[in-house]
């Protein structure tokens, strides 16, 4: 397992060049998670959470000194306790996979694998801040959940489409969602 002071493994270049690039990778994961909802069959046991499946294109843009972008394919199947997140190249290149179940939480871009004991944790040691996981997911069921230093915009999810904005803390981000249905 990496340490707080250890290195990030190597994203490709075009996804991040700073901490910052990888908070809003991270980020990116997280509200990847729109889509499609899909529930499981009527096997599953009582009192079971329903496992949701989201796809689509995500867009992120962070300005700031060190402006960029990053867009991708995504497949999230999950919940903020548990699930798992596979971002792909327009022509089907596996660029990361995020894995999450209660008590660990992993990281995977090309050979090299970050754990942490949560994802909310993974993501505060990649970002250096939290990120509002649960509101996420409730922002992509159409539930404006508050979250500090976000604005997201849920006019367009009968459309398939979730805009979020982050003012704080900079660098600012918008982060765009078009999901396939």
């Amino acid at each position: 397992m990496l340490g707080p002071s250890s290195q990030w493994p190597r994203l490709p270049r075009h996804i991040a060049r700073s901490r910052t690039g990888v908070w809003a990778l991270g980020l990116s994961l997280l509200l990847a998670c729109a889509g499609c909802a899909q529930f499981p069959p009527a096997s599953t046991p009582p009192g079971a959470a329903p496992i949701s499946v989201w796809a689509g294109r995500l867009a992120l843009q962070v300005q700031g000194d060190e402006a960029r972008s990053f867009s991708a394919l995504f497949e999230l199947r999950g919940s903020p306790e548990q699930g798992e997140l596979v971002l792909s190249s327009p022509l089907g290149n596996t660029l990361a996979m995020l894995r999450w179940q209660p008590g660990e939480a992993t990281l995977q871009t090309g050979q090299q694998m970050r754990q942490a004991a949560s994802l909310d944790a993974l993501l505060q040691d990649a970002a250096g801040s939290p990120i509002p996981v649960v509101a996420l997911f409730d922002w992509l069921q159409g539930i404006a959940t508050p979250a500090p230093g976000w604005q997201v915009d849920l006019s367009g999810l009968s459309d398939g489409r979730v805009l979020a904005q982050r003012s704080d803390p900079p660098p600012p981000a918008t982060l765009r969602i078009a999901l396939t249905h």
